[in-house]
């Protein structure tokens, strides 16, 4: 009983805000010896300018398990493998830091949730956008840490930790996957609030100030789930790396990354579901359709492609031809239709036609072609677009001009997108492959966020920009720089 007090005591009398630790299982860099391990200097990150989370250091994550006055005094560490060791490290590292969550997510339900002061100061309902099910979330951690921290009281030599993760991630952690959906509005109605409730950021700003919460803003509590759950894979997958391949504990680490990236996968996919019907009932309210048949816009299966202004040059709808006479319009691509409005207000539109995307068909008009662009105005990069069956069951024809080649391309590839049932079989032999020399932050419906280092494999260029794989999108090709002297195949 004495050997468990203390083993129990030795992380849990000082808890650590989850926010100040850093998991060395998050670093990919193997550690050689205790000396690595447990006098490593961590550099502090700088924060991005404008960020609302400042944290003046990080910490390893509490005590080792080398560091164990228990494990120290039986001399275990003279009779185990160095790999063995890094094992155990890393399984007890899981345990240490889910003590350290599920103490931060302690101070967020007790001093920010639970607060009178600050509910009095909103509505019900901002309340519940604002934490969700955050006290479920709690339930759930500290569920998960009885189990890990039973199964390390039990053994000295922790046997394994994989099954505990993979039972709770599979049977238990779905409160994270509503929570994660429930961003949106938890984003929304904490900008809301801090932007029109001097009342709700007064008191906020009272409670932020606590010792306990120290001094980090809400937010850094409100996005813990979401660091959460997303690090747990890359912990687990360090527990893999260390275990033996050829016994039953490395099956069941692989089973447990396996749980817990199906897990992170379903968070992401609620959020964005989530974020793309929010985005629906929003652009619902926008587009008046007037005298044309309304269309249901809302739909948990249609996402927003593209978006952006095009002028209209030529219109023919039965056999009659009128000129747009360079008429701005803007153009909403979802992946299932098109809707052709023209601006009335920053955000009002007027529907002029719209057809479904398996009515539509789009190609480009050399420049030399009539109709010329409009006067005054740059570009004229053409292309046709075809409503076989518009919004009164009737064919149109539409020319538009983009002001920019890159534009127009951008214009075709996704008006030429498809759900895709056979796996893409395009030859990628001709294909440049890129690798990623500096950040960047997708401005766009159809473009990429990239990191630094990612691989990515053009599959086509046009005035500059490239398109690359995978989720496909375009990028800046000074974010890039290229792996081979390949050259990219265009796409038109």
């Amino acid at each position: 009983v004495k050997r468990v007090q203390k083993r129990g005591g030795s992380f849990k009398d000082q808890p650590q805000l989850y926010q100040e630790i850093r998991e060395r299982g998050l670093n990919s860099v193997s550690h050689e010896s205790d000396e690595d391990l447990l006098e490593e200097a961590l550099p502090e990150e700088p924060s991005p300018l404008g960020a609302a989370i400042v944290v003046q250091s990080y910490r390893p994550a509490q005590v080792t398990w080398s560091q164990l006055p228990e494990v120290l005094e039986s001399g275990i560490l003279q009779r185990i493998s160095p790999e063995e060791r890094k094992r155990q490290e890393a399984m007890f590292e899981i345990i240490t830091s889910e003590y350290s969550y599920m103490h931060s997510l302690n101070i967020l339900v007790s001093h920010f949730m639970r607060s009178e002061e600050l509910k009095e100061t909103m509505t019900q309902t901002e309340h519940h956008h604002l934490f969700s099910n955050i006290g479920d979330i709690l339930t759930v951690s500290k569920s998960f840490f009885e189990d890990l921290e039973k199964r390390h009281q039990e053994h000295l030599l922790i046997p394994d930790i994989s099954d505990i993760v993979e039972e709770h991630a599979s049977k238990h952690f779905n409160p994270y996957i509503s929570y994660c959906s429930n961003e949106v509005y938890q984003q929304r109605t904490l900008d809301k609030l801090l932007t029109t409730n001097p009342l709700f950021k007064e008191t906020l700003k009272q409670i932020e100030r606590k010792p306990e919460c120290g001094g980090l803003p809400m937010i850094s509590f409100l996005i813990l789930p979401m660091q959460r759950v997303t690090r747990l894979p890359l912990l687990l997958d360090t527990v893999q790396q260390k275990t033996n391949a050829r016994t039953a504990a490395y099956g069941a680490a692989t089973r447990a990354v396996k749980a817990i990236s199906k897990l992170v996968k379903s968070c992401n996919d609620g959020a964005r579901a989530m974020e793309r019907t929010e985005q629906m009932y929003t652009l619902q309210k926008q587009l008046e359709f007037g005298k044309k048949k309304p269309f249901p816009l809302i739909s948990v299966s249609r996402w927003l492609l593209k978006r952006g202004e095009l002028h209209l040059l030529l219109s023919e709808e039965a056999g009659i031809f009128r000129r747009g006479a360079g008429r701005l319009c803007h153009l909403f691509l979802f992946n299932d239709v098109l809707i052709i409005t023209k601006k009335k207000s920053e955000e009002s539109y007027t529907v002029m036609n719209y057809a479904t995307l398996d009515q539509v068909t789009v190609e480009k008009v050399e420049s030399s072609e009539p109709p010329s662009p409009p006067p005054g105005k740059a570009g004229g990069h053409l292309l046709r677009v075809v409503l076989e069956k518009d919004s009164e069951g009737r064919r149109e024809e539409v020319v538009l001009s983009a002001e920019t080649l890159s534009d127009r391309a951008r214009w075709i590839a996704a008006l030429m997108h498809r759900e895709k049932e056979q796996p893409d079989t395009t030859p990628k032999g001709d294909l440049s492959q890129v690798e990623i020399t500096r950040a960047y932050l997708a401005k766009e419906a159809d473009e990429l966020s990239l990191q630094q280092a990612d691989v990515v494999l053009v599959l086509g260029e046009e005035d500059g920009e490239c398109q690359g794989d995978g989720e496909q999108g375009w990028f800046p090709p000074g974010s890039v720089a290229l792996s081979g002297s390949v050259t990219c195949s265009v796409l038109s």
